[in-house]
């Protein structure tokens, strides 16, 4: 600005406004500022148990980060996706070989593949759950039970159906990237007189199985006790046979010598009159 001197009437010019060194002062913090705004926006963590999925401009880049901090371009998205185990409870009701309906309370272990986290996070979204998890667990629990009978599920082909619905969402959802990790049949809940009729049928058979068994084993008892006598009556047999009045005289002469050179008191008296053998009489 200049201002006029009325004395000399010369004009002097005075700098009213911010000085250079100001300006520039004030431009290097806005750059700072700027800088310090870029580089914590290019500097990301993903939490512990999850991917990082980005995107430029909502356009999936296909780059996945895992757990941990990284360094990205500050105009890029991370969208955090879990990777952790996680568990879908149904209760469904579906219809036997026979046409009986019953409630099926099945549990579904799952998780991310994070290879396919890109993927699944551009068809499917963050709720891929209720898109094509759920959805792909009812079909296969209804196809599955529907190729057996009521009493099969109730009783003995539990492992078996629970094996055909992991086997098939393992077909449906391991290309689309979710990983099947086990399925979990909770329990099996029949109309009552049908549940009933179960129960006494099984009973009935347990029972008939464990008079078999008492049968078998009087049954062998007997046999055994048979055997044992046969033995008895064919030693009794042969011992018979061998025994003659002479073997008996023979005998009866060894024990004689014997008591003879005993110490004990006694008297021997050879000869006698029935069968030869010495007869003895003690002091």
């Amino acid at each position: 600005m200049t201002i006029f001197d009325n004395q000399t009437g010369h004009g002097r010019v005075i700098n009213v406004g911010p000085s250079r060194g100001l300006l520039a002062g004030i431009g290097l913090g806005i750059l700072a500022l700027v800088l310090v705004v870029v580089l914590f926006n290019c500097v990301t963590r993903v939490g512990t148990g999850s991917v990082g999925v980005l995107t430029l401009f909502g356009r999936v880049t296909n780059e996945t980060l895992s757990e941990g901090m990284h360094v990205i371009s500050p105009l890029k998205t991370v969208n955090e996706m879990s990777i952790r185990s996680q568990t879908v409870k149904e209760s469904a009701s579906t219809p036997s070989s026979e046409g009986l309906m019953m409630r099926l309370d099945t549990s579904l272990i799952y998780h991310l593949n994070p290879d396919h986290a890109a993927d699944v996070f551009q068809k499917l979204g963050l709720k891929y759950e209720d898109v094509v998890v759920e959805p792909s667990l009812r079909s296969a629990i209804r196809e599955a039970t529907a190729s057996h009978t009521a009493n099969a599920l109730y009783s003995s082909e539990r492992d078996i159906v629970a094996k055909q619905i992991f086997d098939e969402l393992n077909t449906q959802l391991t290309p689309r990237g979710v990983v099947i990790e086990n399925i979990l049949l909770r329990d099996i809940q029949l109309p009552e007189t049908l549940k009933q009729s179960i129960e006494s049928k099984q009973k009935a058979k347990h029972e008939a199985l464990a008079m078999n068994f008492r049968l078998q084993k009087r049954t062998q008892e007997a046999r055994r006790k048979r055997i044992e006598a046969q033995g008895i009556r064919d030693f009794k047999q042969i011992v018979g046979q061998g025994i003659t009045p002479s073997l008996l005289e023979w005998k009866g002469i060894e024990a004689t010598e014997k008591l003879a050179e005993s110490s004990n008191a006694k008297i021997v008296v050879v000869g006698n009159p029935k069968n030869g053998l010495p007869l003895i009489w003690g002091q």
